[in-house]
């Protein structure tokens, strides 16, 4: 970005885009506040500080800045299918899609998708951000749950089909621009379809009962007393 447009604009603003462009380019734990604060054209950090306190609400920010868009473009997909038959193509378009939108915004969009995929990935992922933005994923989940296989859900592959789906995104993000997403983007959708979608074996059902039952086991037994206040 040129040095006469970038001073020019309100200086939150300033940092939260270099802050995207070198947390996508670099990695979020690799890049320091003082690198951001000079990428910005701003003097000091005391700019960041005030703004975003530190390097989680940094992020916090750009996820809420993003994660408001995917979440109202979800939204109207899921309106949509709830007014279906119950399509298990469309709920995955509704999961898939918003997300997706972001490949075309140039507003810090891809890099946006590429510092999802890397928080995601973590194992509290971005939710331990806290961006105050209302989370779609959670109605998306429940809408679909009807959709699949029991066995399925409770081997958590909704949450498989989510890092899949931003996984994707993030490493076509940081590829591009593209000419034209529209290929990969359907494709992408059947991917996810098809992990939805399938069977669960019978060796899989019973290692995961096996599971089940030791971690029923190795819980603490409860009083008579205790079940009944409970």
């Amino acid at each position: 970005m040129p040095e006469t447009a970038r001073t020019s604009e309100p200086t939150r603003e300033r940092i939260l885009s270099a802050a995207e462009a070198l947390f996508a380019a670099h990695g979020v734990d690799a890049v320091s506040l003082r690198e951001i604060t000079r990428a910005s054209g701003t003097r000091n950090t005391v700019g960041l500080q005030y703004h975003f306190k530190d390097r989680n609400g940094l992020l916090g920010a750009i996820l809420a800045k993003h994660l408001a868009d995917v979440d109202a473009r979800r939204n109207a997909l899921l309106d949509a299918c709830e007014a279906g038959p119950g399509d298990l193509r469309a709920m995955t378009a509704a999961l898939v899609l918003p997300w997706a939108a972001k490949l075309d915004d140039t507003d810090g969009g891809p890099e946006f998708l590429q510092i999802y995929a890397e928080l995601l990935n973590r194992p509290r992922g971005a939710e331990s951000l806290g961006t105050g933005v209302a989370n779609s994923l959670d109605r998306w989940r429940l809408q679909v749950e009807p959709l699949m296989d029991p066995e399925a859900v409770r081997l958590h592959r909704r949450f498989t089909a989510i890092r899949l789906a931003v996984a994707e995104l993030g490493r076509r993000a940081a590829s591009g621009p593209h000419a034209d997403d529209r290929l990969f983007v359907g494709h992408l959708v059947d991917l996810v379809t098809s992990v939805l979608a399938a069977p669960v074996s019978d060796e899989t059902v019973r290692l995961a009962d096996e599971r089940d039952a030791n971690l029923a086991a190795r819980r603490p037994k409860r009083g008579p007393l205790e079940g009944a206040l409970r």
